[in-house]
């Protein structure tokens, strides 16, 4: 039997008679939790549902409930304290049992509609049939709920908005102050304002490194916030998209060695010309090989490879990392996402960069995806692993950067 009520203390009781009677009760506590346990079983016997309920109420959910095919011939018995007999009969329901219940005669009656009784519902007073005023209750319920939603769904957009100005302006803030503490950090290293030690030299390499990394993620932001409003700029231009992505792995290449990771490299020498935005397209290679990096652990293997077929610019990125979680899906291209959000998580970040390649890369008429694990194996045949792809059109299109 499946009982739907909202009320711990009454489904209790109704599972205590009925499982002392050799049923076994699964309980539903809302309307959407009692429908979803209707449609994932089709071996019910009997249901017993509240009219009382909260955001749907058992009329609507009986009138749910019997557009259920394999709920055809099982009987729906009402139970409860506020609503109405012929309407629950009128709806749908079989039976209408008050509350409180009767611990003496509950079992007996319930067994009653499993043997076949049925109540027929009856006409109102005035002729009408009382299904044709719980439509117009259901009516004037969903127009309520629909101007909620639409209240609910203003403030989103509202909030929406003042994220990205907040995001825009606490950028700008923060990139403001960035700017001279680079500039005197690079001034110190190069000796410009006279001789530094070697140990001052070591610690301004560490504050150099961090405010680099300070930056990035302040460009990030600035970025993603650009390309949302719409006011990120995309460069026409001609360039050779093999040098772009042996640029960017030359530059990233440090980073694999001090892990230590493998990093197998297949970019042809020969030039793959393309037009669009060269400055994007390298962002977005970097935020893909930042991302297997990371998510690779120490003495794994990163594979990369650039080519371009049928005038399509594909870069692809494979790791023998811990993979994705299936229940992640494509969410590591959300802003901000990351599946350990935690202070205490493994991987530093603030899951941007992703998020940044796919916006460019779709603004540019590309797509983004990964498999996790590849679709052919990946680098070790049977272990984790992920592969990040990217596609983007020789001849991009970056008057999509509105889109």
């Amino acid at each position: 039997m499946l009982h739907i009520e909202d009320d711990p203390q009454n489904r209790l009781l109704v599972s205590k008679l009925l499982g002392a009677a050799g049923w076994d009760v699964v309980e539903a506590a809302d309307g959407r939790a009692g429908i979803a346990s209707a449609v994932a079983d089709t071996r019910w016997d009997l249901v017993l549902v509240d009219i009382d309920l909260p955001q749907l109420d058992g009329y609507e959910v009986t009138l749910k409930l019997r557009g259920i095919r394999h709920l055809a011939a099982v009987p729906i018995v009402a139970v409860t304290a506020h609503g109405d007999r012929r309407t629950s009969l009128a709806v749908g329901c079989d039976g209408f049992i008050g509350k409180p219940i009767d611990v003496k005669t509950f079992v007996k009656t319930v067994n009653r509609y499993l043997e076949g009784k049925r109540d027929r519902p009856a006409r109102g007073r005035d002729g009408e049939v009382p299904l044709r005023v719980q439509s117009r209750r259901i009516v004037e319920h969903l127009e309520e709920k629909i101007a909620q939603l639409e209240l609910a769904n203003e403030r989103l957009r509202e909030l929406d908005r003042l994220r990205k100005q907040f995001y825009q302006n606490i950028s700008h803030e923060l990139s403001t102050p960035m700017t001279p503490v680079v500039g005197y950090v690079r001034l110190l290293l190069d000796e410009e304002l006279g001789p530094v030690t070697s140990l001052q030299r070591k610690v301004l390499e560490s504050v150099a490194s961090c405010t680099d990394r300070l930056r990035g993620l302040i460009d990030n932001l600035l970025d993603l916030t650009a390309i949302e409003t719409g006011r990120m700029h995309f460069y026409d231009r001609e360039y050779d998209f093999a040098t772009i992505a042996r640029g960017v792995v030359d530059a990233r290449e440090q980073q694999f060695v001090q892990k230590p990771l493998k990093l197998d490299v297949a970019i042809p020498d020969r030039s793959l010309p393309a037009r669009g935005d060269p400055d994007k397209v390298s962002r977005a290679i970097t935020a893909v090989l930042d991302n297997a990096a990371k998510f690779t652990p120490a003495g794994g293997r990163v594979r990369v490879e650039a080519r371009a077929d049928d005038g399509v610019l594909r870069f692809e990125v494979v790791d023998t990392g811990e993979g994705i979680p299936p229940e992640i899906g494509d969410r590591i291209f959300d802003p901000f996402y990351q599946a350990d959000g935690s202070a205490t998580r493994a991987h530093a970040g603030v899951g941007l960069g992703l998020a940044l390649a796919r916006r460019v890369l779709e603004a540019m008429g590309g797509r983004i995806w990964a498999e996790s694990p590849p679709s052919d194996g990946g680098l070790v045949p049977g272990a984790s692993g992920t592969r990040v792809v990217f596609e983007l059109p020789r001849a991009a299109a970056p008057w999509r950067s509105g889109a």
